[in-house]
């Protein structure tokens, strides 16, 4: 009897220590932990831990797997590959398989697209909602050997809305340099990739790269020789996910180019003040700034430098040939020369307070042009003098005739 005690004693043990253990594996699955990590040493699996889908759109999650000799997998034997959500217990329930590639109908739309016996699961979500937001573990199953990876889930996040294009820019912006533009757009599913397009010249390349994780990226890239024109440009990149029913969700990206360049466009201009200056003003466009302008004046000793800053004020009777150079950290460049004419003051006569003939601007091309009108006008002039002379000259023999008509007229009434 005393024996029988003890080995139901035993017994109880046992089966309590089995109880517990049994609870033990429950609660983990129920949290969302499984346990039993030691039983997947050998088997390698290889897949990101973070994927994040559209939902509407289809989602390709890369997955590969490794095992060691000591498992025994043959792949001459039938394989079969077994997604799976968190569950009590995971190995043991059935209502927690939501894709095995041994059936034809399964819980979710998904389909093994890799060749498992070259231990390839990369697998396909064919349409994606929020509600299959969840992890998901992989179970292989070859013959007697069956293994799943509980410690490598696979977290998937479903959004509602496109990812943002990104814009990236190779290269120094500064003009005359050459410089890579490339567009690019997360491709969660490469058998129904986005479209990427943008406000440049359609002739682009088309790129589709796989990342190291093994999800990919669709590009488009242009070669740009960049000049002042392109400073402040706005470049404007579209993308479209194709989602189910034939629709698409569309994001877009935008970046402003700011082009280094050395000035550009600068002139010399004169305005009056009412105190007897001329005020000559330098104006240029340049990124960065124009960090300093310079006056010079043509005289018949040679240029002299006459002034910095980009106002130059100066006596109305300094008559004389003016132009400004504008300069930044790229370079300089010169204005047209501008020809200042005026009177002293003693030579003008008005009324009431000092005044003064406004300064005349005479650039090299105007000069030229009126020069060329007054030699048309007095070539008209002469020409019309001349052709007037000649009507007289010819007119003139007539006259005396017409006198001794209107004579013998009269005689004979």
């Amino acid at each position: 009897m005393e024996g029988r005690r003890c080995v139901m004693a035993a017994l109880s043990d046992d089966m309590l220590t089995v109880l517990t253990v049994n609870l033990l594996l429950s609660v983990s699955f129920l949290s969302g932990r499984p346990t039993g990590c030691e039983e997947a040493k050998g088997f390698i699996f290889t897949a990101p831990r973070e994927i994040e889908a559209l939902s509407g759109a289809c989602l390709q999650i890369p997955c590969s797997f490794t095992v060691k000799p000591q498992h025994k997998f043959n792949p001459r034997r039938k394989t079969f590959g077994v997604w799976l959500k968190p569950g009590a217990p995971i190995l043991n329930s059935p209502k927690n398989v939501v894709y095995n590639s041994s059936q034809l109908k399964n819980k979710y739309d998904m389909n093994i697209t890799g060749n498992l016996r070259e231990k390839n699961c990369t697998t396909v979500f064919s349409k994606i909602n929020s509600e299959q937001e969840d992890k998901y573990y992989f179970r292989i199953e070859n013959g007697p050997f069956k293994i799943s990876a509980l410690c490598k889930p696979v977290n998937v996040n479903v959004r509602d809305s496109a990812w943002r294009p990104r814009i990236e820019i190779s290269g120094d912006l500064k003009e005359m340099n050459s410089v890579i533009i490339t567009c690019s757009a997360l491709t969660p599913c490469p058998q129904s990739p986005p479209e990427l397009t943008w406000n440049l010249e359609p002739d682009h390349r088309r790129l589709t790269e796989k990342n190291t994780d093994g999800t990919f990226t669709d590009k488009i890239q242009k070669n740009i020789t960049l000049s002042d024109t392109h400073d402040g440009f706005n470049i404007t990149c579209f993308v479209r996910y194709p989602v189910d029913g034939g629709k698409y969700k569309v994001a877009k990206a935008e970046v402003t180019l700011s082009v280094s360049y050395a000035p550009k466009n600068t002139s010399a201009s004169i305005s009056l003040s009412e105190d007897g200056w001329v005020n000559l003003t330098c104006s240029s466009t340049a990124n960065p700034p124009v960090s300093f302008f310079t006056w010079f004046r043509n005289s018949t000793n040679g240029t002299m430098e006459v002034a910095d800053g980009d106002i130059y004020g100066l006596n109305i009777t300094k008559e004389g040939i003016y132009y400004c150079v504008a300069t930044n950290d790229l370079g300089n460049q010169t204005s047209l020369e501008v020809h200042l004419a005026g009177q002293r003051k003693g030579n003008i006569q008005h009324e009431g307070p000092y005044k003064r003939r406004v300064p005349v601007i005479i650039s090299t091309p105007v000069k030229t042009s009126l020069v060329s009108a007054l030699f048309i006008i007095l070539v008209g002039s002469f020409i019309k003098i001349l052709m007037w002379f000649l009507k007289v000259v010819h007119l003139s023999p007539e006259m005396p005739q017409k006198g001794q008509r209107s004579q013998n007229a009269s005689q004979k009434k």
